[in-house]
């Protein structure tokens, strides 16, 4: 403080100013604490258990089952719950069941059921059994691309253009995917300019939100901040989402960067279901349980009532013959 006299020093010094006006100390506090954490009011949770979740099971589950799960989630106040996939059964046998799943659960008027449509050929057909959201997978990698959708990047993009002009004609929003967004399990790190190019090519072609995928579960908070602030220059943060595997128990801390750099819909899994037929390794999703649990921790609005999706998890699990992997549900529901 240079020549600042003493008794001056005394009386500015911080331990004088917290003794004499402590207010003035957690305000300081509060407002420090509010700057670096400062999350969204709303989150969307889109629910992708009946469909990612369920894909990787080896043991068929049957079509009622997944009728049941869709409809004890439609009963939590979750507004997006993406509900199969119109994909070959040579390639994914357990959605096979598609389109009686679709047509056999019970929509309500105040939620989406998107299901997913690789191409053409299923986009049609999801149309046909009622569908009115759909959504395409695309990767950032080239090398996941050809194993998961059998073809490159250069053409999913083709396919994926003929189908969202087929959706733009019918009034059909699509919701994009990019697989591999923090790492791939064939061609190791992902480099954040690649999944921006990715990302943006399907912002571009008409998808109204991306959901940016960390497939392999390896992603870190470091790695997805890096990988978010480059898909931020090019596509608007109110059209993208995280999609969180945990696989190396990073999922919350992944999302949680999400949420402070400014992220409002992350996707999750009831139980934590998931895995990837074509990402050896990965284990499931994040557990829709936890991510609420946290949510709500933060005093983020979602609009889900947590009891009621531990219900459908201890429903599936019961099914399926496995434990949860959701550890509030583990926390609180009692064997």
């Amino acid at each position: 403080m240079g020549n600042i006299p003493s008794a001056v020093k005394h009386c500015l010094s911080y331990e004088t100013l917290a003794q004499d006006y402590p207010w003035l100390v957690r305000w300081l506090q509060e407002e420090k604490y509010g700057a670096i954490c400062e999350f969204p009011k709303t989150v969307k949770v889109v629910e992708v258990g009946p469909r990612d979740g369920l894909q990787n099971e080896k043991e068929m589950v049957p079509t009622g089952v997944k009728i049941q799960l869709i409809n004890m989630l439609s009963e939590t106040g979750l507004s997006v719950i993406e509900a199969t996939s119109f994909v070959s059964s040579k390639w994914v046998p357990q959605m096979a069941d598609h389109v009686d799943v679709f047509k056999g659960i019970t929509k309500s008027p105040h939620i989406k059921y998107p299901v997913l449509t690789p191409n053409l050929q299923g986009y049609r057909t999801a149309i046909e059994a009622g569908a009115t959201e759909v959504a395409i997978l695309g990767s950032a990698s080239e090398t996941f691309s050809k194993k998961n959708i059998n073809c490159s990047i250069e053409e999913s993009m083709l396919r994926f253009k003929e189908l969202i002009s087929s959706a733009k004609q019918a009034g059909i929003p699509v919701r994009g995917y990019v697989s591999c967004a923090l790492g791939c399990p064939y061609e190791g790190r992902i480099e954040p300019e690649k999944v921006t190019e990715v990302a943006k090519r399907l912002y571009d072609l008409g998808c109204y939100e991306v959901s940016l995928g960390d497939t392999t579960g390896e992603g870190t908070p470091k790695s997805m901040a890096m990988m978010l602030q480059s898909v931020m220059k090019e596509i608007p943060t109110s059209a993208l989402a995280v999609h969180c595997h945990d696989t190396y128990g990073q999922a919350l801390a992944n999302i949680l960067i999400a949420l402070q750099m400014g992220i409002s819909v992350v996707d999750s899994s009831v139980a934590g279901l998931g895995g990837c037929p074509y990402a050896p390794g990965a284990s499931g999703n994040v557990s829709t349980e936890d991510v609420v649990y946290m949510l709500h921790g933060l005093g983020i609005e979602t609009g889900v009532n947590l009891s009621k999706v531990i219900d459908a998890g201890e429903f599936i699990c019961q099914a399926l013959n496995r434990r949860t992997n959701s550890k509030v549900a583990q926390a609180t529901v009692k064997s």
